[in-house]
């Protein structure tokens, strides 16, 4: 496994534990995604909002690219037909003891679809 993807697997897997601890999910009921190719549907999976599945798009990377994530997120949610995708991106010099301070990203259309449990119709 390359540097990189070892980076990325460790982030996913930071969050999962995090996440699951926070909100008291049953073991394994958040987790890794499995690769699907070309139709990926995020990396974390069993995270929902209105009962409607959120993709979660994890990035450990040290330059910033939030508008390439924010489209694969938006691709990725399309994919899984999920009310809305995120992305969690690590910040620099906090690591799996701070994982709560950790960046979400996501656009005006997804954070309503997760508040309202709507889609608002696109321009």
């Amino acid at each position: 496994m390359s540097r990189s993807k070892a980076k990325g697997t460790a982030f996913e897997s930071a969050v999962v534990r995090w996440l699951s601890s926070a909100l008291g999910a049953e073991p394994g009921a958040i987790h890794r995604e499995t690769l699907h190719g070309s139709h990926d549907e995020g990396d974390v999976g069993g995270i929902y909002a209105h009962g409607r599945r959120v993709v979660m798009e994890c990035k450990n990377h040290s330059r910033d690219e939030l508008p390439r994530w924010l489209r694969e997120a938006e691709a990725e949610r399309g994919n899984a037909d999920a009310l809305a995708g995120v992305v969690v991106s690590k910040r620099r010099g906090i690591g799996e003891s701070r994982m709560g301070e950790q960046l979400v990203s996501l656009t005006l259309r997804d954070f309503v679809a997760i508040i309202t449990g709507q889609r608002p119709e696109k321009e």
